[in-house]
């Protein structure tokens, strides 16, 4: 017998507000893909489709490259709210 599942279906947020481009310049919405070391988050802990994953994955390489988003973090100098550097 199959077991039934114990955690809720996630759901693309980008589906549901039928957004078709995403902005490397807007970090308000790439902060929640990024982890608090600023890694790429998984599909599954977000949610995201796996069309919007890849645009979300490449905005973030965009923004790294134009030095928006670190590529690391220091693990000497943790700050305990990393996005608040980033303004």
């Amino acid at each position: 017998m199959s077991e039934k599942r114990k955690f809720k279906k996630r759901f693309c947020k980008y589906c549901e507000a039928k957004i078709d481009f995403i902005d490397y310049k807007d970090l308000h919405q790439l902060k929640h893909s990024l982890s608090e070391r600023f890694k790429i988050m998984p599909r599954r802990l977000t949610g995201n489709c796996k069309r919007h994953q890849d645009v979300v994955t490449i905005a973030i390489k965009r923004a790294r490259q134009t030095a928006l988003i670190p590529y690391i973090v220091d693990r000497k100098n943790v700050v305990e709210n990393p996005f608040e550097v980033i303004r």
